[in-house]
């Protein structure tokens, strides 16, 4: 995934009201740009990191300025905008070097309604009916181990009994954790920080639910997924 432009540099003075963060750019100019993040961005979000931004010209846009990635200790590259999650994942879908598990399945279609029931999963496979979850991971507690999430999540746990309730009745289902840093070797449930999704994400890979992870690597122009992570439960 390539950016439309080139990112702008800056210095983080504050992450607040979940959507909106306070930056220096290099040039001194002071802004304020989206954080398109709804997590407690768990070691990616603290005053004097340094940070990239994109910018849009859109008219009606109230903040010209969306925060992408973050520098975290070690000089880590860390990619924060959930939005871009889906698209990344839609371009491994179709590496069959890092998910052979859809080879053959079809075209992923995205944004698909569950049929009775609560949920809109990410895609949805054409060839074979398979639901896709995606999942943006950004935190990481240990040397090479991340995890999710990194806030109590009702919503990831009602997603997860969906995907259960999928498996169980046959209907294939997959869910896909995708770390936008380099750092990371493995990722975890969060059982620390929400022990409901723990168990939840537990429940449905025992049903038969798939759970594969990739990471992803930032970088000035854009963001690579480039390896296969695996999912210790």
């Amino acid at each position: 995934m390539e950016y439309d432009a080139p990112l702008t540099t800056g210095i983080l003075h504050r992450r607040y009201k979940r959507f909106l963060a306070d930056v220096t750019l290099d040039s001194g100019e002071a802004v304020t740009a989206h954080c398109p993040n709804t997590g407690s961005m768990l070691g990616c979000a603290e005053p004097g990191m340094r940070v990239w931004l994109s910018h849009s010209d859109r008219p009606g846009r109230k903040y010209a300025h969306t925060w992408e990635q973050v520098e975290v200790e070690g000089g880590i590259r860390v990619g924060i905008h959930t939005g871009r999650t889906n698209r990344l994942v839609a371009e491994a879908l179709g590496d069959p070097a890092l998910i052979p598990e859809v080879v053959g399945a079809g075209r992923p279609r995205a944004e698909v309604n569950v049929p009775d029931e609560p949920m809109r999963a990410d895609f949805r496979l054409e060839g074979d009916g398979r639901f896709i979850e995606v999942k943006n991971v950004t935190a990481a507690v240990d040397t090479g181990v991340a995890v999710f999430p990194d806030a109590p999540s009702s919503r990831g746990v009602r997603h997860l009994e969906v995907l259960q309730r999928l498996a169980e009745r046959g209907q294939g289902a997959m869910l896909i954790f995708c770390a936008q840093r380099p750092d990371v070797d493995e990722i975890r449930p969060a059982d620390r920080i929400d022990p409901a999704y723990g168990v939840a994400l537990r429940a449905a890979r025992a049903a038969g639910v798939a759970v594969i992870g990739v990471g992803a690597t930032p970088v000035g122009e854009g963001i690579r997924v480039d390896r296969r992570i695996p999912v210790i439960t």
